[in-house]
């Protein structure tokens, strides 16, 4: 179990920097890309059209990024945030019944990026978005759409990677490595 958690955690780890990188790069093109609008309004009197739509896309890219390195660190919001850092039975009851939660919300939002009605993943999120284009960037809405499964998948590659260090830590759990 130890060995399976130490993988998950670096896995977590890697893509938690990778995320992270991502999400600076989407702030500084949301940034540039504001800035730009207001000197080209404000200087040049002639500001362009799609700089307002490029930063929207950015800070969806920066906030569901943000997000999933959110969650990594237990910086999220959460109800109970003292019980985050529990340990024993008690830390693991709670961190199973916060991961419930988290996959009521994420099973759905997974299942409906990739598949459609009727179980036709060519109707699913994803695919549909293939066909739209930004309507000032000129780019397929796919490049903007996959943020969200992506966010959300590496959320749950994180939960998983705690869960295996928590489980990896439980002395039942451990004594029955042991043994074995």
């Amino acid at each position: 179990m130890r060995a399976i958690a130490a993988a998950l955690e670096s896995l977590s780890a890697f893509l938690n920097r990778i995320a992270l990188a991502g999400a600076m790069l989407a702030v500084v093109v949301m940034t540039l890309s504001a800035a730009y609008q207001v000197i080209a309004r404000y200087l040049f009197f002639s500001p362009p059209i799609w700089t307002e739509e490029l930063a929207r896309y950015a800070m969806v890219w920066a906030g569901l990024l943000g997000a999933s390195a959110a969650f990594r660190a237990h910086t999220d919001p959460v109800l109970f945030p003292a019980r985050l850092h529990l340990a024993g039975a008690a830390g693991l009851a709670w961190a199973l019944a916060r991961y419930a939660g988290v996959m009521l919300f994420v099973v759905p939002i997974l299942y409906y990026s990739f598949m459609g009605p009727n179980y036709n993943p060519l109707r699913s999120y994803i695919m549909r978005s293939f066909d739209r284009d930004a309507e000032l960037l000129g780019v397929s809405m796919f490049y903007f759409a996959v943020a969200i499964p992506v966010a959300f998948t590496l959320i749950v590659i994180h939960m998983l990677a705690d869960l295996a260090g928590r489980l990896s830590h439980y002395p039942d759990l451990a004594e029955s490595e042991d043994t074995s």
